[in-house]
């Protein structure tokens, strides 16, 4: 809990000084070709008193905020299938590309309606484990069991250990405690793990999956609109750098024909699971390349150079506490990355 309060003032504090840098017209470098922008959930907020997972979210109101700021700041809106021509090109407009992983409901019921209003393109990443609900939602799953327990029993190694969760801060200790477990081993035995797990606490996680995420109709249904697009997110949403070569190259290949299947064409760009160094390697890059994706995108934070690898693409997150639209022109300029040392 600490860590994640020293995080976010860090964040804060360096929104802070780009703001202040910006208005002096200060590091403009930083800003580069543009920025592509990662979301997951768009919808109405709602009160929990436990919410692990509030930085994947953003209500509508602030996404069309968003949009409203960029334009203002000078930016281009492209699609994601269109930004390796616009790096290559010799257009020095700043562009913005939006992009939402792991295929939700509210993509469609929330964010769609905001992109229409501004004519803006928008890429969904789906998992072909979600869209067919063969596969859970985990980090949903672990914050919905936590929050409604004040103790619970989880098998970490051998043993099967007894959590007390009762407070705030021994919810949030459990949660990072079984993330990391999950990160740590087998993903699928340790999903399967709490997927058994929830059960025994009458959470059915498939039921959460399939009310969570679309389904091939959903997906459908929103590709009707010419502004959407589908990318390939893999199947079971496991972190590639921890697979083997030919697991890895499965997931991205099967995960490209289940899109190509809802949409009659084979996407051209891939979203990583996770994203972060920990779970996305140089070898995946090239097995990106050589299964035919023009774009891949991580979570590294960062602007586009002009330079960039096109399977490792930085990308910039629409956090969940940072609902502001100075947030959003301070997170574009680039320089909150290039304080931290990661632009």
């Amino acid at each position: 809990m600490l860590r994640k309060i020293v995080k976010r003032a860090a964040i804060t504090g360096g929104l802070q000084a780009a703001r202040v840098l910006t208005a002096g017209g200060i590091m403009r470098q930083a800003r580069g070709r543009g920025a592509i922008f990662t979301l997951h959930h768009v919808r109405p907020k709602q009160a929990r008193a436990f919410d692990p997972n509030a930085h994947l979210e953003i209500t509508p109101e602030f996404l069309d905020t968003a949009i409203t700021r960029l334009k203002r700041d000078g930016y281009r809106f492209i699609a994601l299938d269109t930004l390796p021509g616009h790096l290559a090109s010799g257009d020095r407009q700043p562009v913005a590309v939006f992009t939402l992983d792991d295929g939700y409901r509210n993509n469609l019921e929330h964010a769609a309606p905001v992109f229409a209003r501004h004519e803006v393109p928008f890429t969904v990443f789906i998992a072909g484990g979600f869209v067919d609900r063969k596969d859970i939602l985990w980090w949903e799953t672990l914050a919905d069991l936590l929050g409604q327990e004040k103790s619970l029993r989880f098998q970490f190694e051998d043993d099967v250990e007894l959590l007390q969760v009762e407070t705030l801060q021994q919810k949030q200790a459990a949660f990072d405690r079984i993330a990391a477990f999950i990160h740590r081993i087998d993903e699928t035995k340790a999903v399967e793990r709490l997927k058994a797990m929830a059960g025994l606490y009458d959470i059915d996680a498939l039921k959460q999956t399939s009310r969570l995420t679309l389904d091939e109709n959903g997906l459908q249904e929103l590709i009707r609109n010419p502004l959407a697009s589908l990318g390939a997110h893999t199947i079971t949403h496991r972190a590639l750098a921890r697979l083997a070569d030919d697991v890895a190259r499965q997931e991205m290949d099967r995960s490209a024909t289940r899109v190509e299947k809802i949409t009659g064409q084979r996407p051209k760009s891939l979203a990583y699971p996770y994203g972060d160094t920990a779970a996305v390697s140089p070898r995946d890059h090239k097995l990106a390349r050589e299964l035919g994706f023009t774009t891949a995108v991580t979570t590294q934070p960062g602007t586009l150079s002009g330079t960039d690898n096109l399977t490792a693409l930085p990308r910039i997150s629409l956090n969940g506490h940072f609902q502001k639209a100075g947030s959003v022109s301070a997170l574009a300029s680039g320089i909150p990355f290039r304080l931290m040392g990661r632009g």
